[in-house]
């Protein structure tokens, strides 16, 4: 049963040597999930010999350039590679306007069709569903409009009766967020949880004013929803002890990992 994740890109907002900005693909039995698209996730993908052309859906949290500036060259790559399947596309309802410019001014030679989704909800909401995998949307606090993805395996009755213990896997996508009570049941009992942890416990007054969470609180949720595993990434481009970062995690949460650009999570 194939559930894997890409790590593309761990850095935030302020552009780093040897970081990427947020970017993930999750392979779900062949089939890719992009998780946002920031500048370099087409390279990054080539990197990763991922295939542009089994993409099947793309999530995109919020209108912020690091999660969302590498999506026009992926769609323009895609048309060179001859893609003809519809694109869905998923976000918040401002991203309507950027595939609108994308397709007035880049979009005449375009073969396939991006079906774009606008997600407007105020709790965990179902927005896609395919043969092996279902998504649901949450909102996030972010400055603007920002929502989680939480990505449930569908099992067949066929393959329960096969593999009656069998655990159906499960993958929830926290980016830019403060921590917020629902935030814990929401992700509740996931495999594998991302949080961004952009700040150390040190610089929460920072994390606050720029509304993310720090190392702790991602920590924190990741205990409180009872997961199996916590990956944290998008860091300060400040950080520059990764092994403190990820301690003031594991004191928490000990099954903690400080994802790095190229990383791949088997479930």
């Amino acid at each position: 049963m194939n559930f894997t994740l890409t790590i593309m890109g761990t850095a935030s907002a302020m552009p780093i040597s040897d970081r990427n900005p947020s970017a993930q693909a999750l392979a779900v039995h062949g089939r890719l999930f992009l998780l946002d698209c920031g500048e370099g996730t087409q390279q990054q993908m080539r990197r990763a010999h991922l295939s542009f052309l089994k993409v099947e859906a793309i999530f995109i949290t919020h209108i912020h350039g690091d999660h969302l500036f590498g999506l026009f060259g992926l769609l323009n790559t895609m048309t060179m590679y001859g893609r003809t399947a519809p694109l869905d596309i998923y976000g918040p309802q401002a991203l309507g306007s950027v595939l609108n410019f994308y397709k007035s001014f880049f979009g005449e030679w375009d073969c396939f069709e991006i079906r774009f989704t606008a997600v407007d909800c105020k709790e965990p909401t179902l927005i896609h569903t395919s043969k092996h995998v279902q998504v649901s949307a949450f909102p996030l606090r972010h400055k603007i409009e920002c929502y989680g993805y939480r990505f449930d395996e569908i099992v067949t009755e066929r393959h329960w009766k096969e593999n009656p213990a069998y655990h159906p896997k499960s993958y929830a996508y926290c980016s830019d967020t403060v921590p917020f009570p629902e935030e814990a049941g929401w992700v509740r009992g996931v495999d594998l949880l991302y949080h961004e942890a952009t700040y150390p416990r040190d610089m929460a007054d920072r994390a606050v004013d720029h509304w993310h969470s720090t190392s702790e609180q991602a920590a924190q949720c990741a205990r409180d929803a009872g997961v199996g595993r916590l990956v944290i990434g998008h860091y300060s481009s400040r950080i520059t002890d990764f092994d403190a970062l990820l301690q003031e995690c594991r004191d928490v949460f000990p099954d903690t990992t400080a994802a790095q650009d190229g990383d791949v999570i088997d479930f």
